[in-house]
């Protein structure tokens, strides 16, 4: 996986959400804490993530085939999108049901120095994860704010990592602030009101995250930016003297497909329409070094009705 897969950012994750589990589980076992299971359940999903994230970059990888002449980078996008809602949910409407129950019968908790020192653990372990995370995806996201870095960002990997690593710790917050309202009310409901936050916290980052990588399974195009940066490395104002109209799209995190039909004189000769093209594709790798598949058909510019139809 490349650097923008923050590759980094994923096994710091996937370390973290490990140890953090077995905590969490074994504060439970002592301390019955369904927020304390809850948030196992929750990093046991995050761990999983983690794995299918780095399985999807490796399978992304492989080379490309008669029956997928593009290649398998698009893989990492059904990965994500596996990610965002086949374990979020399960965690989410695990924890649902685990709160709802909760609430319904709820008990005191045992031992109750478990789970919080268990929740102080984490909240510093995801920490670092989270910090991880911030520090790779600030590499890649220029003057974006993070809420545009993640709607834009066409690696599918460091998102999905700083969202689940931000929705940990709120869910850390959430299930320390239920442990301790139970220890001083002494009322295990709110435990379960703890427990129900998390799961509600879960499924609202699925959504975001499944509507996000669904857009990018139907296929994204390049940027403005890009877009323009590539009509003008294609114009050369000698044989190429436009872009009739152009398509693009990414066909894996780092792989651009480019289609344009140009414009060239009439009296071009075709061995200097050649020769353009290629001067052309080179431009446009110069100016977009992720353009990597162009395919560029020359076609006289035409004015008038029969031009919207070429």
């Amino acid at each position: 996986m490349s650097a923008s897969g923050g590759s980094k950012a994923i096994v710091a994750a996937l370390g973290a959400n490990l140890a953090i589990a077995v905590a969490k589980f074994v504060a439970f076992a002592f301390s019955g804490s369904s927020s304390m299971l809850a948030e196992g359940v929750h990093s046991v999903a995050d761990s999983g993530n983690q794995a299918l994230l780095l399985l999807g970059g490796k399978r992304a990888k492989r080379a490309a085939t008669d029956e997928h002449p593009f290649g398998y980078g698009r893989e990492r996008y059904v990965y994500g999108f596996l990610v965002s809602i086949v374990l979020f949910s399960v965690g989410g409407l695990f924890a649902l049901y685990e709160g709802y129950s909760k609430i319904r019968h709820p008990h005191e908790l045992d031992h109750w120095y478990w789970p919080v020192g268990v929740l102080v653990f984490a909240i510093c372990a995801e920490g670092y994860s989270f910090r991880t995370a911030v520090h790779e995806s600030n590499e890649l996201r220029g003057q974006q704010s993070w809420v545009q870095f993640i709607r834009r960002a066409k690696a599918p990997e460091l998102p999905i990592v700083l969202l689940e690593d931000f929705g940990a710790l709120i869910g850390l917050v959430l299930a320390l602030f239920g442990v301790g309202l139970t220890l001083a009310t002494g009322d295990g409901v709110w435990d379960g009101v703890g427990t129900v936050c998390i799961g509600t916290l879960l499924v609202v980052i699925a959504v975001v995250l499944g509507i996000e990588t669904k857009s990018l399974l139907l296929g994204e195009g390049a940027g403005a930016a890009d877009v323009a940066a590539i009509r003008s490395a294609i114009v050369d104002d000698d044989v190429v003297t436009g872009v009739i109209h152009m398509r693009t799209l990414y066909l894996g995190p780092e792989e651009l497909l480019v289609a344009a039909k140009i414009a060239v004189q009439h009296d071009d000769s075709a061995t200097e329409v050649a020769r353009a093209i290629d001067a052309a594709e080179a431009r446009i790798r110069v100016a977009v070094p992720i353009a990597r598949v162009i395919y560029l058909e020359p076609d006289i510019q035409r004015t008038g009705p029969a031009a919207a139809t070429a």
